[in-house]
This record gives structure tokens, sequence and C-alpha cells, in this order.
């Protein structure tokens, strides 16, 4: 591994040619905050794909491009006047000792549970009103679902133990059964929502991560999908001429591979 020195030299490169080609470059001289922001929500998907695949080579790859986004924001901050890669710096790490008081201070804490509580609990002092103002509005449901779980179980309200979550889950299936033998399309996805809500909160319990879990199965679907594809197209035979039977036999066939 590198040594400080590396690392500094490193970044110091990256800064020094972030300078040059936003003084150079066409495309890079006219990129804004804004017009940079969906690349950013891309690379950042990207970085997610790269982790769940395991693959270090790729994961290093897309933590070159998301590090270069936070470069090219700081420096047009600096352009303004009103911040750059110092301030940006700097102020994660006034951030992360002000809320690890546990580290840099005279609290105690017992185990990870109680420096979630502490943590949410300085953010209320800090001034925020609501524990839930940190969730970012434009997050996808899934994921924001699970971060407004995990945030008001950081200040005591939750469940106690996995087994209330699971017989709260029951009951909104028994509910959503309910609306779809009465065929109320609104409250069916009213209910379908809760039901979704409840699953992302059990997960939480069994230490998953519900987006990845999901994600993983997205994958593992794929793959099978194609590899039906594959041996149809082997055969000769579309898809759509063949019988459910005749698909499950490859289907089957997938899963074992």
């Amino acid at each position: 591994m590198n040594s400080r020195q590396d690392q500094l030299q490193a970044f110091d490169r990256l800064l020094t040619i972030m300078d040059e080609l936003r003084e150079k470059c066409p495309w890079d001289c006219k990129q804004t905050m804004e017009s940079l922001r969906h690349l950013t929500i891309e690379e950042t998907y990207e970085l997610g794909d790269a982790i769940l695949d395991k693959d270090m080579e790729e994961i290093r790859k897309e933590l070159g491009d998301v590090l270069l986004h936070l470069v090219f924001y700081s420096k047009i901050g600096s352009e303004t006047n009103d911040f750059d890669i110092a301030d940006v710096a700097n102020g994660i790490c006034d951030k992360l000792i002000d809320r690890h008081p546990h580290i840099y201070g005279d609290v105690v804490v017992a185990d990870e549970e109680e420096v979630k509580r502490n943590w949410e609990n300085l953010k209320l002092k800090e001034g925020k009103k609501s524990v839930l103002e940190g969730v970012p509005r434009s997050l996808p449901a899934m994921v924001k679902a699970n971060r407004i779980q995990d945030k008001v179980a950081g200040v005591g309200f939750d469940w106690e133990e996995p087994k209330q979550v699971f017989e709260k889950l029951q009951e909104e299936l028994k509910e959503l059964e309910d609306e779809v033998t009465d065929n109320n399309s609104d409250l069916i996805e009213a209910e379908f929502g809760d039901v979704l809500f409840s699953m992302i909160n059990y997960a939480r319990f069994l230490k998953v991560n519900p987006e990845n879990a999901l994600e993983r199965t997205n994958k593992k679907f794929i793959k099978r999908f194609q590899y039906l594809e594959g041996k149809a197209a082997e055969q000769g035979k579309a898809l759509k001429d063949m019988s459910l039977a005749e698909m499950d036999v490859f289907w089957n066939e997938a899963k074992k591979v």
C-alpha cells in the first residue's frame, strides 16, 4: 500500500489536473453542478454494482470516478468563492469529531447501537427539527424506507425483537389479502406499500440490506433467464412459442449452473 505521503501526492496530482481541465478543456470548463448531478448519480450506481459483484479492481476504478466528481464540485465552488476542497475536507473532519465524543471526548458508549443513538441526538442538538430531515427526498423508495426506519430506531422508536416485526408483517399481509378480495385498487396499493415497508423493517432486524438483497435476486434472475434464452436459441426456438413446461426445463438447469 502507498504511504501517506504518496497518497497526498496523488491527491495533489488530481487537484492539479482538475485545475488544468477546468481552464483548458471545452467540455470541462462548461460544466456546472447541475450538469454534473445526473452523472454523479450514475457513477454512484456503477460503484454500487461493483461492490455487489465484489470486483475490487472495478471498485477501485469507480471510486476514482466518484472522487473526480467530488473534486469537480469543489473546484466549481472555489470559482464562486463559496468553498474549496479544503473547506469540504475540514467540514467533514469537524463533523466526525463532533459526532464521535466517545473517541474525541469523555463520553462512554456500550456498543454500536448506543453510538447510533448518540449520533441522531447530536444532530438534533445541531438545530435539526426532525431526525428525518437528513433523508433525501429523491432517494429510491426502498432505500428511503430503510433510511427512515434506521433513523427513527436511532432515537428509540423501534420494535424490541424480530418476532414482533414478523407478526406485524403477517398482519399487513392479511390486510392486503382482504383488500384484494374486496378488489379495491386504491386500498390494495396502500396495503401493498405497508407490506413492503414491513418487509424492509424485518430485513433490518435480520441484518439484511433490502436493496442489496433485491439487487442480488435481480442479477440472479437475469443470469438464469439469459441462460434460458440461450438454450432456446440453440434449439432454434423462440420463447413465445415454448410452453411453460418446456421453459421450466431450462430454468431448472440454470438454477443448477
